[in-house]
């Protein structure tokens, strides 16, 4: 990985050296899994940090009903609980707003909106470090509920970005500690335009993307300006781009991923289609086209063309000796509003699918009994 690297295309200086020392938030047996003493390379090379991404987190209506009032708001994330909180730091998109006030915006079919009391200790039981707010929900309940969400989660110690009372506060990237790493993530978004925040008005860092568009690159260029003044050893930009359903991304939102990459961003966290998309590795750096729903309560299409929406996955980033080493998968199922440990049928489904959407980029994929991992590193 490059060190306090300049972002050479957009003329701005920013960084994605790791720093080197052992992390906080690992269970108490990672060491055990994270260095074999028999290997003396495995012990040269311990993982200095482990980085969780999912898609969406939509913790409202069904999901709200079904535990608002459980003794334990963390039954939501039912079997994935002990593997995310052995996480260095998880990365989502809140699709909802959570607050308990606020008028609907008019002429929407779908609302999402999760109490404050349920969804801000679910976030924290899972260590949630980062969401991008940056979605086509964010102001189903109007400014009043984005206020409350941006305050909520403030107060809760989890950083947000993509969404806030003006165009310049939307865009403001957010800052967060994963292990002994500091992260800079950004949202930005494609949907709905009525959501579009203006210098005047609250709404979401809205954008088209694509490269070949000045406006964009003048903007993107302004975010990671203010990255840089941030010192971060990664950047991560969140981004809720395309249609719903589709499972392979837009050609020109492959172009705007890469050149995203090379602006210097070391992870592209796509999410909207509610499915799972490939995986490319574009200079050593992973292009996440899109990672399904984490947590939801739509209904399940089981097969529409391939589609199978309940079945996702986490991505794990690890870092290892200063480098981005690899991208495994966890499959995930949503099953009863809530996120499951996917095994059998599932699991290999999700192996399978994920290995060869991936492939149409190119991207090396690495398979083993029970474990799918994309290499990662400069090239």
């Amino acid at each position: 990985m490059w060190t306090r690297r300049t972002l050479v295309a957009s003329g701005a200086a920013g960084l994605a050296g790791c720093a080197s020392a052992p992390p906080e938030r690992r269970g108490p047996d990672s060491e055990d899994r994270d260095t074999n003493p028999e290997d003396p390379d495995s012990a040269e090379e311990p993982v200095e940090a482990k980085l969780g991404f999912v898609g969406d987190l939509m913790l409202g209506r069904s999901v709200t009903d079904r535990w608002a009032d459980a003794d334990d708001p963390g039954g939501v994330w039912g079997s994935t609980l002990p593997r995310l909180r052995d996480l260095d730091g998880l990365v989502g998109n809140l699709e909802c707003c959570v607050s308990d006030r606020g008028e609907r915006w008019p002429d929407k079919v779908y609302y999402f909106r999760a109490p404050p009391s349920f969804a801000v200790p679910a976030l924290e039981a899972a260590g949630v470090s980062f969401v991008s707010l940056a979605n086509n929900h964010i102001l189903d309940y109007r400014e009043p509920a984005l206020r409350d969400t941006r305050a909520h989660l403030a107060d809760a110690g989890i950083a947000r970005a993509g969404a806030g009372r003006n165009a310049d506060v939307a865009r403001e990237p957010a800052v967060f500690e994963a292990g002994d790493l500091t992260v800079a993530g950004f949202g930005l978004t494609d949907q709905s335009t009525a959501f579009a925040a203006t210098d005047a008005d609250p709404g979401t860092a809205f954008a088209r993307f694509d490269p070949s568009v000045a406006e964009t690159r003048e903007l993107v260029g302004d975010i990671l300006d203010r990255v840089a003044e941030r010192d971060p050893d990664l950047v991560v930009a969140s981004l809720h781009w395309g249609p719903n359903w589709e499972t392979e991304p837009r050609a020109v939102h492959e172009r705007f991923g890469r050149w995203l990459v090379e602006q210097g961003v070391d992870v592209v966290h796509g999410h909207s289609a509610h499915v799972l998309q490939g995986v490319e590795v574009y200079r050593g750096r992973p292009i996440i086209y899109d990672a399904g729903d984490f947590v939801d309560d739509y209904i399940s299409y089981r097969d529409r063309e391939g589609v199978y929406n309940k079945r996702s996955a986490l991505f794990e980033l690890v870092v290892r000796d200063g480098d981005l080493d690899e991208l495994g998968v966890v499959p995930i199922e949503i099953v009863d509003e809530a996120a499951t440990l996917a095994d059998g049928e599932v699991a290999e489904w999700v192996f399978d699918t994920l290995a060869e959407r991936s492939r149409a980029f190119g991207t090396d994929v690495e398979r083993a009994e029970g474990r799918l991992t994309f290499p990662l590193g400069d090239d």
